[in-house]
């Protein structure tokens, strides 16, 4: 955290004063501790004036857009549910609403959470490739940072429907990526705007709109990097607090001497619409 003391990351552990040893080891106690905490969901409130993001720049409002569709859909499948706030916030539902979720922590949170709004959480992996639900079902899909396989997603909506998502582009946060000196592909292939709307077309979908922007994010503390770090894993795969903590010192400093970490955000917007 910021009232942690800065010290000279050119020194070894070893090699530095007793009471700058002691301020390194608390530090690094503080990381693990902020490693350890759990998260549900794409949830970062807990960072709440440690990180922010300005998703208000965006130009979509991915809620707004939702919330207008609902009216006129009886079947809704939420890919991705998360911890379910989001989907449990755009009650009224439709009749025939569904989600999946595939990060095990979330499941039984997502399904306590819908049970009261008759929604259905399925738990998925990453080795399905067919979802255990009806072809046509659905006259909306809402995918919101979550991988998906386009021809299971035509699949299941019905003639005309709508399939609307936001992604987390390749290059998402790759400051961070670079400071830490860990692997910058993010476990992505290939992945925004255009190459996500031309594998629609070809599994036979209309792209009615798409946007892709990059946001400015800002840390204010290094332990709020970690925290998020620890939730969104496949940023850097191999994280720890231990095998990073050179890094992680030397990001302290930083944002010691300069107030916070910034770091650009990738985001991309579609919806498309199977054919009729």
């Amino acid at each position: 955290m910021n009232d942690y003391l800065a010290f000279p990351t050119s020194m070894t552990l070893n090699s530095l004063p007793d009471e700058e040893q002691h301020n390194h080891s608390e530090l690094l106690r503080h990381l693990t501790s902020e490693f350890s905490r759990p998260s549900t969901g794409w949830n970062f409130s807990y960072l709440k004036g440690r990180m922010e993001e300005q998703l208000n720049l965006l130009p979509w409002n991915y809620e707004a857009t939702v919330r207008a569709l609902l009216p006129n859909s009886k079947g809704l499948l939420d890919m991705g549910t998360g911890s379910g706030e989001f989907l449990a916030s755009l009650n009224p539902l439709p009749p025939d609403t569904c989600a999946t979720e595939g990060w095990a922590p979330n499941i039984a949170i997502a399904r306590q959470r819908l049970k009261p709004f008759g929604v259905t959480v399925t738990a998925i992996t990453d080795n399905d490739v067919r979802l255990p639900l009806n072809d046509s079902r659905f006259d909306l899909i809402i995918n919101r940072h979550e991988p998906y396989i386009v021809y299971e997603v035509h699949r299941l909506l019905k003639r005309g429907g709508l399939f609307v998502t936001q992604q987390v582009g390749e290059k998402d946060n790759i400051e961070l990526n670079k400071l830490l000196g860990a692997p910058e592909h993010l476990g992505y292939r290939e992945w925004h705007v255009e190459q996500a709307c031309s594998e629609l077309k070809t599994a036979g979908f209309t792209i009615l709109e798409k946007q892709e922007a990059f946001i400015e994010t800002k840390f204010y503390d290094v332990g709020a990097i970690v925290y998020y770090l620890k939730a969104i894993p496949w940023q850097v795969e191999d994280f720890t607090v231990e095998k990073y903590s050179k890094q992680l010192v030397n990001l302290h400093h930083k944002i010691q001497e300069e107030g916070f970490l910034s770091v650009q955000s990738h985001r991309f917007f579609i919806m498309a619409q199977k054919e009729k």
